[in-house]
């Protein structure tokens, strides 16, 4: 995405091929949060101010919402109705989601609001093909009891919606490519060979030297541990999914956060060597710092992390001074920090994130930023608000 707003109009590689990037203008994102999951937060801050409009649905104040100039408040999952599968990989069933409130203040469903939005141009026909919410749940109730006919017993909807679930019955172990490892030429893979290979023909046709047909190891631009740029920034970061929510859901309960945060900071996990070596005591506030960025962080040190090794979980909430290039994030969002380099040719290649660390005495100025939901009336229904 970042790339696409930096360089409008370039011509990259792409499997083999030569793609244009367009030039965007608007973006709307909806079940979707780019200022969590994207990396190098400054570098998306310059790439944004080449959008001219940016749309949020949501019913979060995440930090997609306060870089947004519309914010359209969602329903919460406790406002409509809906389905949902249960199992992870088993799927053992489905689920009637019923509405157990009213929509609260100015919220509408997903559905709703972009059946609204395409009443503006005339295309909401086309959109809704001519169904409400309830008829469009009828609907994929009724395709899903078609494609499991002979399989799983499923009541007509009135029954399911009565009764709340359908269970499918206990599954079986899940596997990866257990019926490719039964009979690999009945179940072949969707390679060249059918099997499972380390070469890649087509790939080493492309001629790209920075990925070849084979896993090759090539120096990164920044790596740790006596590797280029570790002179500067000695300190390994490790952005791992947390423990203690789902990637950044649940970051926004301030009681729940408090169980884990150190000083209503995410925390950085550290060896004690590297704690002693820069002064930094347990429950200290830390700044986290390289050229892409700089963050707060709360000190935990443990004898689980080598030296030179550190580690913030991702998901932390982005919560910066002000929308400045550059500016601190009080809160702890490694994105701040992070950065990846994309192969446009392959699949993206992870790279180590080098920092430093210094002890934060003084915290009078930095506050924590609120991560309420968005539930209040809008006077007006277009802002730009980056705190």
């Amino acid at each position: 995405m970042v790339d696409c707003l930096v360089n409008p109009g370039e011509t990259i590689d792409y499997n083999g091929k030569k793609v244009k990037l367009p030039e965007v203008k608007m973006m709307v994102f909806s079940g979707n949060n780019p200022w969590h999951h994207h990396q190098d937060r400054n570098r998306m801050k310059q790439a944004q101010k080449s959008l001219e409009t940016v749309v949020t649905v949501d019913y979060r104040w995440t930090a997609t919402c306060r870089f947004s100039d519309i914010v359209l408040p969602a329903t919460t999952p406790f406002e409509r109705n809906d389905i949902d599968v249960y199992g992870s990989y088993s799927a053992r069933g489905i689920i009637a989601m019923q509405k157990l409130v009213e929509p609260q203040f100015e919220a509408k469903s997903d559905f709703e609001i972009f059946t609204e939005l395409t009443k503006r141009f005339g295309k909401d026909r086309e959109y809704t093909r001519g169904m409400n919410e309830m008829q469009w749940l009828k609907e994929i109730y009724k395709n899903c009891r078609k494609a499991n006919k002979g399989k799983f017993d499923m009541p007509e909807f009135d029954k399911f919606w009565e009764e709340g679930f359908v269970e499918f019955g206990k599954g079986k172990p899940w596997v990866r490519h257990a019926d490719f490892r039964e009979d690999p030429e009945e179940y072949a893979l969707g390679t060249a060979s059918g099997l499972i290979e380390i070469f890649s023909n087509k790939i080493a046709k492309y001629g790209y030297n920075d990925c070849k047909g084979h896993p090759m190891w090539f120096e990164k631009i920044e790596r740790s541990h006596g590797g280029p740029g570790s002179d500067k920034y000695p300190l390994q970061l490790q952005s791992c999914h947390p423990d203690h929510r789902l990637h950044s859901q649940l970051c926004e309960s301030e009681e729940y956060r408090a169980t884990y945060t150190v000083q209503g900071r995410e925390p950085i996990y550290m060896s004690p060597e590297d704690a002693k070596a820069r002064g930094i005591k347990d429950g200290d506030i830390v700044r986290v710092h390289n050229d892409r960025g700089q963050l707060l962080a709360g000190a935990v040190v443990t004898p689980d992390y080598m030296p030179g090794v550190m580690r913030i979980h991702e998901g932390a909430w982005y919560g910066p001074e002000d929308e400045k290039v550059g500016s601190l994030d009080t809160y702890g969002d490694p994105n701040t920090v992070s950065w990846i380099l994309v192969h446009l040719n392959c699949p993206r290649q992870p790279v180590p994130i080098l920092v430093s660390l210094k002890l934060r005495s003084s915290l009078a100025r930095h506050l924590q930023l609120p991560l309420s939901v968005v539930r209040r009336k809008l006077k007006r229904n277009t802002f730009r608000t980056h705190l």
